[in-house]
C-alpha cells in the first residue's frame, strides 16, 4: 500500500479573498473519495467562506454551527470560486449563503449558520446516547482503501466484536467507530467536526451496498467544542428505498455529550440490483 503524507485539513480547505463577497479555494486530491472531493471536506470550505464573509460584515462569530449543503454536480480538483451572500448579521447568530462554482458552473451551495460555541456549556437535556464501544486500545484500526484518500487524515478503530460488516457479512444498517484526526493539525475542533461527520464508511455496507454512496444533500449541526481527541461515532440508515438512503451520524466526546450530528440523503447501489 502506498503511504501518503497527510495534508493539513486547514491547508486543504483554505480560502483566499478574491473581491467583495468572493473567495478562492483549491480543492486537493488528498481529501477525495473515488476521485471526488469528500462532502465533509467541502462543508469545511463552505463554512470557512461563510465565517470570513460574516466577519467582513461585522459579525464576531467564531464557529459554523449549522451547514446545509446541496451537492448538485461533483466538483473537480483545482481552483474553485466561492461566492457569499450574508443574509443577516445578528448578535448571537448570523446566516450566510455560499455557492461553489468552477468555470462558471455551480456545483455546490450551502446555507451556513454561524455563532460562537463556548467551553463548558451546561447540558440541560440530551436524548442521544454515546454508543458502547470497547476501549480504543482494544479496538482494531481499519485499513485504508486506496481510493478513499481522505482516510489518510483520520484513524478509524472498530470494536473487534462488530467487524462483521467489514468482512462482508450482512447485518443491520449501522456502523460504530472511534475516530481521531491525524492530519497533524491537532485534535478535533468545531470546524473540523464538519469533516468528521462525513468520513465514516457508509452504513449501507452491512446491508450489502457496493460502497458507492454519493451525497445529494448533507445537513450538519455542531453543538459543542470537542473535549477529547478520540470521538465515538455512530452512523446508521433510517430508510433505504428507490436507490436512495437517508443516513444519520452522531459524534460524542469523552464526556458523553453530543458534539455534532448530521443527516444526509445519498444515492446507493447494491450489487447486481
Amino acid at each position: 500500500m502506498t503511504v501518503y503524507e497527510p495534508v493539513l485539513l486547514a491547508d486543504a480547505a483554505a480560502i483566499e479573498p478574491d473581491g467583495e463577497g468572493r473567495y478562492m479555494a483549491n480543492l486537493v486530491r488528498e481529501y477525495t473519495a473515488l476521485g471526488v472531493p469528500n462532502g465533509g471536506y467541502l462543508q469545511c470550505v463552505m463554512a470557512g467562506a461563510a465565517l470570513a464573509a460574516a466577519s467582513d460584515e461585522g459579525a464576531a462569530h467564531l464557529h459554523a454551527t449549522a451547514v446545509s449543503t446541496n451537492f448538485m454536480v461533483a466538483p473537480t480538483l483545482g481552483p474553485a470560486l466561492l461566492t457569499t451572500d450574508v443574509r443577516r448579521v445578528g448578535r448571537s447568530t448570523s446566516f450566510v449563503h455560499v455557492t461553489l462554482s468552477q468555470q462558471e458552473m455551480l456545483t455546490t451551495e450551502a446555507l451556513v449558520t454561524v455563532g460562537t460555541l463556548r467551553d463548558g456549556t451546561r447540558l440541560r437535556y440530551q436524548s442521544s446516547q454515546a454508543p458502547v464501544i470497547a476501549p480504543v486500545e482494544e479496538c482494531l484500526e481499519l485499513p485504508i482503501r486506496e481510493d478513499m484518500r481522505y482516510h489518510h487524515a483520520v484513524e478509524l478503530r472498530c470494536d473487534p466484536g462488530s467487524l462483521q460488516w467489514w468482512n462482508g457479512d450482512a447485518g443491520s444498517g449501522e456502523i460504530v467507530l472511534w475516530i481521531k484526526l491525524t492530519d497533524g493539525g491537532g485534535p478535533w475542533n468545531p470546524w473540523s467536526a464538519l469533516f468528521a461527520l462525513d468520513v465514516l464508511p457508509p452504513a449501507t455496507l452491512p446491508l450489502g451496498s457496493t460502497g458507492w454512496v454519493p451525497t445529494l444533500q448533507l445537513t450538519s449541526y455542531v453543538r459543542r467544542i470537542p473535549a477529547s481527541e478520540w470521538l465515538r461515532a455512530r452512523q446508521w440508515c433510517v430508510v433505504v428505498a428507490d436507490g436512495l438512503v437517508d443516513e444519520r451520524c452522531e459524534l460524542f466526546d469523552d464526556t458523553g455529550e453530543l458534539v455534532a450530528s448530521a443527516s444526509q440523503l445519498a444515492m446507493v447501489r447494491f450489487g447486481q440490483t
